[in-house]
């Protein structure tokens, strides 16, 4: 098929069904709004199989479909068009976007079925897929950010989708917000870029982009590019803009499932990637990046050690799995960071839809203190979390255990890693693998505790059988990106796919002259397995043989556990230093400014006009006689001035 109108139909599909359902966004019928959104993401997701169809088809070192509807901006030098590319990079994005898109819209057909205003649910989950794939599939900085400006505005819709509860809706404008401090940042980096190599193009930059590191912290590549993932550590939740992704959580679970684990979150990722030999070009940048990266792991991984909201634990959870993407990123294994970005949108989309089954089986409880065995209500929810649970503290051969190793070796052995951001990656492996077995023993293992009025239940089909599928890519999908320490091992020597896919568009840190032996490749496997094996041993004891042992630790930690639990005060530092200064001295600027010298001005202004216009108004009376005076008096004043000379 031509594949301007594959490209068409992809993007074109979800903005359709956004237009027929925001039309009708008053209904509330959940399955006519909700079928028809997820056909027209499902039409998206088989255009996206059939151009990845093509792709794989092309020579390895030409694999690039680009499509250019027409020029969108002329203007001197800066030259965009309306292109789009589909390469092996926004391959795997847009299969993921469609694929666990669908699945998420058809879960979301079930868990809003009594919601009001289901229309204008399903309008927005398709204008969000719709600008995503903006984003993923532009072929430059600008078209990119369309997308990604878009993606900013419907995260507000979603989160804030209940918006008659205050809370639910000042959670939507703090994303917003938030978000908003990145974007102008990012702003910059394309300014700095474009300044500097005059396009704006991706393939482009990445042909111009410095063939010597640059050594300095002035100069545009690094300039640029550290911008540029300013506004990605808001997209993509870091420090320090990490703080709007956890109170997302108030927007229904589905949109936590869409958003925050399988497309929007991941896009600071994608960009760093897609402008790989930029960043390369970027050693300090990328220092940076590794080091914010491995930062955000262990300290979201402590939070949500803490935490009792099941969609809090797993909001932590996706920030610090972020962290480890970006950690890959920072030490130049770009590879690693999208393969652990396409397993963690399996595993996690998986936990957080079924977070939203327990929620639906709980009558919208969502602290796990009220919960327990709900295994035996809820069969089929309980063993696809269980798939994710083992996917997300890495057990092998479960998805997360593949990417997450590899992002710890490469960690390790890049010319760009560290021991130290080792160490790091291992603390937070530790600690996922403790909360996360914590969340399953408190949701649906040991005692119940679940009150006398409230009856779980398993959820019906719809919402079942988007589990049951991610539960299978949650085992399978890290088979794509086998270690060539335990490819070694297996009959075939199956080759590591995911590498040599996306290998030739990836310019990574030489390795020439470096060589590391497989021991020490099986060494650093099993200490990171081994480790988090016994974390989630420990936990599981904890809170399923022993939980008033968990009680007791937390008091004898006394300030450090009450100062862990209130999320190290981040929000309250940012409003005590940073917000509530910022207004204050807004309202003095507004008082002593706007109100005593800018109205007090125009107020005098006003009035010495209106003062010399009455003046001037009593010269026009319209009385004849007066004007007849004015006239002898002006004659009797010229007369006398000629007379007098």
């Amino acid at each position: 098929m031509n594949h301007s109108l594959l490209m068409a139909i992809l993007l074109l599909s979800p903005f359709v069904g956004f237009l027929i359902n925001g039309a009708r966004y008053r209904k509330n019928g959940p399955n006519l709004a909700g079928w028809l959104a997820t056909t027209a993401i499902a039409i998206s997701f088989i255009c996206s199989i059939l151009l990845v169809a093509d792709l794989i088809g092309m020579p390895a070192e030409s694999r690039r479909i680009a499509v250019s509807f027409f020029d969108w901006i002329v203007i001197d030098k800066l030259k965009v068009a309306a292109g789009f590319v589909v390469d092996p990079i926004s391959a795997i994005m847009i299969l993921v976007i469609t694929g666990v898109g669908t699945l998420i819209h058809m879960f979301s057909i079930g868990y809003m079925h009594h919601d009001k205003g289901v229309a204008k649910y399903f309008a927005y989950l398709n204008l969000f897929v719709f600008n995503m794939l903006i984003l993923v599939l532009g072929d430059s900085l600008l078209t990119m950010f369309v997308g990604w400006e878009g993606v900013g505005l419907c995260s507000y819709l979603l989160i804030g989708f209940w918006f008659t509860d205050k809370d639910k809706a000042a959670a939507g404008m703090k994303a917003f917000i938030t978000n908003r401090i990145g974007d102008a940042a990012f702003l910059l980096g394309m300014f700095i870029l474009f300044m500097t190599y005059g396009t704006l193009n991706f393939f482009d930059l990445n042909q111009l982009a410095p063939t010597v590191p640059e050594a300095s912290w002035l100069g545009a590549a690094t300039l640029g590019t550290l911008m540029l993932f300013i506004g990605a550590t808001g997209k993509s939740a870091q420090i320090p803009l990490y703080v709007w992704l956890p109170d997302a959580m108030a927007g229904p679970t589905p949109v936590s499932a869409l958003i925050h684990a399988a497309t929007m979150v991941t896009a600071g990722v994608y960009m760093i990637v897609r402008l790989n030999a930029m960043f390369i070009a970027a050693p300090n940048t990328l220092m940076i990046i590794a080091v914010i990266g491995a930062a955000t792991a262990v300290m979201a991984a402590s939070i949500g050690m803490t935490q009792w909201d099941i969609k809090k634990v797993l909001a932590y959870s996706t920030v610090s799995q972020l962290g480890y993407m970006f950690l890959a990123a920072g030490v130049g294994a770009f590879g690693v960071a999208m393969f652990h970005l396409m397993t963690h949108a399996f595993f996690k989309a998986l936990m957080f839809l079924g977070s939203g089954s327990v929620i639906h089986a709980m009558h919208e409880e969502q602290d796990i203190r009220k919960m327990g065995a709900l295994k035996k209500y809820m069969p089929i929810t309980h063993i696809t979390f269980f798939f994710g649970w083992l996917a997300i503290i890495g057990m092998p051969p479960f998805a997360g255990f593949f990417s997450k190793d590899e992002i710890l070796w490469k960690a390790m052995t890049s010319p760009l890693g560290h021991p130290l951001l080792w160490a790091a990656g291992v603390l937070g492996a530790v600690m996922t693998a403790f909360y996360m077995t914590r969340l399953m023993a408190l949701t649906f293992w040991g005692k119940s505790r679940v009150p006398k009025e409230v009856h779980p239940h398993e959820s019906p089909a719809l919402m079942t059988i988007p589990l049951i599928v991610l539960g299978l890519l949650s085992i399978v999908g890290g088979w794509l990106g086998i270690n060539h320490a335990i490819s070694s091992i297996l009959p075939g020597h199956p080759a590591n796919v995911l590498e040599h896919w996306l290998g030739p568009v990836l310019r990574e840190p030489s390795l020439d002259g470096v060589h590391h032996s497989v021991t020490m490749e099986w060494a650093l496997m099993g200490v990171s397995v081994g480790l988090a094996a016994l974390s989630a041993f420990v936990a599981y004891h904890f809170y399923v043989r022993s939980p008033e042992t968990p009680k007791k630790i937390a008091e004898s930690l006394g300030p450090v556990y009450r100062l862990i639990s209130k999320k190290y005060l981040v929000d309250e530092l940012y409003f005590g230093v940073i917000i509530n200064p910022l207004i204050a001295f807004s309202k003095n600027l507004w008082h002593h400014v706007d109100v005593q010298v800018i109205d007090k001005t125009t107020y005098l202004l006003a009035d010495l006009m209106k003062g010399g216009g009455s003046v001037v108004r009593t010269l026009q009376t319209g009385n004849m006689q007066q004007y007849a005076m004015y006239i002898g008096l002006g004659l009797v004043a010229v007369l006398s001035f000629v007379l007098m000379r």
